[in-house]
């Protein structure tokens, strides 16, 4: 962290001062225009100037200037003022007349959360026009808290202390109504970003449910006072969905608390929206039919064992009748699955690694012993058209893509087994990479004839560079790491016959995927595709962990916020992805009997076996 920055002040409480003592305030510029500085005055508070050498002074223009605040001989917030010259990190729109202000504002560079959330508020500015205008982006600063406030924070805490600066007043002696709607109208505005980035986490958080009730009737009580706020409590309103039976204009102060508490229940249909969400919710399941293969199967969470059972009977041609579907639990446990049965709990995970047996034999079924079966598989694949089996996988893979909120991310790096609950859908995409590398390994080495083996590599490449083409950089890296790993390059006859043509394609591609300079190629490459479009996850998880593990998140107890700045845009990278600009879509209409071959693909995930194949099918010298 540098700290050669022209001017520096440090900001102490003397316990010998009290308040309403003046404070004495000398520097060239005129800091007291600032509301932060006017309320460490009018706290009490000390100014200390000290000026640094001249030869590490920068120039005028990027003059950069950091304010300690002390309380109790310990730092709570480290802000760092912006140049006038080098505009505020702000994507949100001003009201006019304030550049003055918005060239003086300060960014956070560390502080308690306490202190970055009511610094964060001093800093929102409201046009009088409009307060939570939606679709607007919001500021860089309170993106990057709503975003990363889990790690300092729990979500009680964030509703508790927003809770006290909406209801108590912030300065110490009085404070006039216009400042009081003000504050209240920051906290709402802050309130409507937070739940419109992270409604996801929050619509079933107990904590927020009692946090909005207790707000909305706040903001009901005081609408007498402050009738500017109804718009806002209307917004309040539309935003969580709290269908209310009466309109503002009719809440009378008689029946507050009945109404209040009628159309607030927790019963209300509005805070339970996402109730359902888990019947809809698309999973990936596996249904092993051998000890080290399975097939991957696109259901929805509440699929029950029978639908499932029925499924797999359909994709290996055999009747539904002769099956049964065992969970095999940990330590050795075996349970028989009922007909109706769920497979998913509540936070999306299985009942247990999930068996295909012959019923009353219980033997495993071994699909890999008649040749006849092997020669019928390699068949039906080469007869795929290959645009459209990318079409499949990119749309599969969007599916899940476009449901990943940013914050997973945050959870994944900082908390991921403690919090794997939040991460269901960032996970499913990293499992649906891993699984296409392991289906393009188990196609290859399962083909029994060198010809057809050919053709079918061929057939990869084109898929890959038709990934590419669609923008999906997750299917494309898992093809072109599937064809590149040691079970199939060591096919040495196989791909001697495959054409220079397609040599010279997979070059190129492979070129992609080069890892040197810090995934160089890719980056550029990826930066030049228009969005919508699919990263390659496991590269972006990458970026975050040498983020956290090279960075402190707290400094003497003092939130790094610098930190939590570079994870903030490393994540907005998945809202920049999801964004259609356009407004195309993303998705392409594919055929179904390609779409139904891609919802179940069947896998081998035991390298040893992947290995055997590939020995047998190119024994070594």
């Amino acid at each position: 962290m540098s700290w050669d920055c022209g001017l520096k002040y440090m900001f102490s409480m003397s316990p010998a001062l009290q308040q309403g003592n003046m404070c004495i305030l000398h520097d060239k510029e005129d800091l007291s225009k600032l509301e932060m500085v006017q309320r460490l005055a009018k706290d009490g508070c000390r100014f200390l100037q000290k000026h640094s050498k001249g030869a590490e002074r920068t120039s005028e223009s990027d003059e950069a200037i950091r304010v300690h605040l002390r309380e109790s001989g310990h730092d709570v917030s480290v802000p760092l003022r912006v140049s006038s010259e080098q505009p505020a990190p702000s994507a949100s729109a001003r009201g006019g007349g304030r550049e003055e202000a918005r060239s003086r504002r300060y960014m956070v560079v560390s502080g308690t959360p306490e202190k970055i959330l009511e610094h964060l508020l001093n800093d929102l500015m409201l046009d009088d026009d409009q307060v939570t205008t939606q679709g607007k982006e919001p500021d860089t600063l309170l993106d990057d808290f709503l975003l990363t406030y889990p790690v300092f924070m729990s979500t009680s805490d964030l509703c508790q202390a927003l809770l006290g600066h909406y209801c108590t007043k912030r300065y110490r002696g009085k404070e006039d109504r216009k400042e009081a709607l003000e504050r209240k109208r920051k906290v709402l505005h802050l309130v409507s970003q937070w739940l419109a980035l992270c409604k996801d986490f929050l619509r079933n958080d107990e904590h927020v449910k009692l946090f909005l009730k207790t707000l909305y009737r706040f903001v009901l009580d005081d609408i007498y006072e402050h009738p500017a706020l109804e718009n806002d409590g209307r917004e309040l309103q539309k935003l969580y969905q709290l269908h209310r039976r009466h309109a503002l204009d009719e809440y009378s102060p008689h029946r507050k608390r009945k109404v209040l508490f009628h159309q607030l229940s927790l019963k209300e249909p509005g805070l339970h929206v996402r109730g359902t969400q888990r019947e809809t919710r698309e999973v990936l399941c596996h249904v092993y039919i051998t000890m080290d293969s399975y097939l991957s199967m696109r259901a929805h969470a509440g699929v029950v064992a029978q639908d499932l059972l029925q499924a797999v009977a359909d994709r290996l041609d055999v009747p539904r009748g002769e099956l049964e579907l065992v969970a095999v639990t940990y330590p050795g446990g075996r349970l028989l699955l009922q007909p109706q049965d769920r497979l998913f709990s509540d936070s999306l995970r299985m009942v247990g690694r999930l068996h295909v047996y012959r019923k009353e034999l219980g033997e495993i079924l071994n699909p890999f012993t008649d040749n006849s079966e092997l020669q019928h598989r390699t068949a039906r694949m080469l007869s795929l058209n290959t645009w459209d089996v990318a079409v499949a996988l990119t749309n599969f893979d969007w599916t899940i893509f476009d449901s990943i909120n940013e914050q997973e991310l945050v959870y994944f790096t900082f908390s991921r087994h403690s919090c794997s609950s939040y991460t269901v859908a960032l996970e499913l995409l990293l499992q649906r990479c891993n699984e296409v590398q392991l289906w393009v390994m188990t196609e290859v080495l399962l083909c029994p004839t060198l010809c057809k083996r050919v053709q079918l590599i061929k057939k990869f490449i084109k898929i890959a560079a038709h990934c590419k083409a669609q923008r999906n950089l997750n299917g494309f890296f898992a093809i072109i790491l599937g064809l590149n790993t040691a079970a199939v390059s060591r096919l040495n006859q196989t791909w001697e016959k495959i054409p220079g043509k397609f040599k010279k394609i997979l070059s190129e591609l492979e070129a992609i995927t080069d890892p040197s300079l810090n995934h160089k190629a890719y980056r550029d490459s990826f930066k030049k595709m228009k969005a919508p479009k699919i990263p390659f996850l496991p590269l972006l998880l990458k970026d975050m962990t040498f983020i956290h593990e090279g960075n402190k998140t707290f400094h003497d107890n003092v939130v790094n916020f610098e930190k939590l700045h570079m994870i903030a845009n490393t994540v907005r990278l998945i809202r920049q992805c999801q964004t259609d600009h356009m407004g195309n879509g993303f998705t392409q209409k594919s055929s179904p009997e390609v779409q139904a071959y891609i919802d179940y693909l069947l896998i081998i995930d035991n390298q040893e076996t992947l290995f055997e194949l590939s020995n047998r099918l190119e024994p070594r010298v």
